[in-house]
């Protein structure tokens, strides 16, 4: 399978999936990276590791709509059969979601359906939870909404930051991540309706 990847940032899980798949957990070839920042590190990792990349900075667009537009019309043409969103801060509009013609997963730094959207660590600590985590889901058009394909906890400890807290959490996703991947790929993912099974 064609695999896209949308990334913000300095693409840690990116990094992991594509440390997954040299060690044969992913059996999908790595197709497309973009990003809305152009000084992305996650386009640095695509670029070493040989993978087509492209930034789509807003600005140069003049609207969302267009932006969209065009991350889409290059994901076509790089024949993407499956986008990761991996640390992507845009959320992706109901018209790009309907448009897709393909899957798009996303990772979320806190157990959902709780803490969506935008610093889910600090809200969690907000919150005074004692346990958060995060989860891999199928994207749909709303906020951190999808199905719910793998979650897993971590504690919240005494003195814990928003730092320290996310960097805890972001060491499970890179574990998670790829295992939610290779479970799609691997055909072991059954969904109806908000239900994800995983087949045996």
């Amino acid at each position: 399978m064609r695999i896209g990847v949308l990334a913000s940032g300095r693409g840690s899980n990116l990094q992991a999936l594509l440390n997954a798949r040299q060690a044969g957990q992913i059996a999908g070839e790595f197709v497309a990276v973009g990003s809305d920042q152009p000084g992305a590190f996650a386009l640095e990792r695509a670029s070493q590791a040989g993978i087509p990349e492209k930034s789509f900075p807003l600005n140069s667009y003049g609207s969302r709509e267009n932006q969209e537009e065009n991350i889409l019309r290059w994901l076509q043409e790089r024949r993407v059969e499956l986008l990761l969103l991996a640390g992507y801060m845009r959320v992706l509009s109901s018209g790009f979601i309907s448009r897709a013609s393909f899957p798009i997963l996303n990772i979320h730094p806190s157990l959902l359906p709780s803490f969506p959207g935008l610093h889910a660590q600090r809200q969690a600590l907000a919150y005074g939870v004692k346990i958060s985590g995060c989860t891999v889901h199928f994207v749909d058009e709303g906020l951190d909404s999808g199905p719910i394909i793998l979650q897993e906890a971590v504690p919240v400890l005494e003195g814990d930051t928003e730092e320290t807290l996310s960097e805890r959490i972001l060491q499970l996703e890179h574990r998670l991540y790829p295992e939610a991947v290779g479970l799609l790929l691997n055909g072991k993912l059954e969904k109806n309706g908000r239900t994800v099974r995983i087949k045996p």
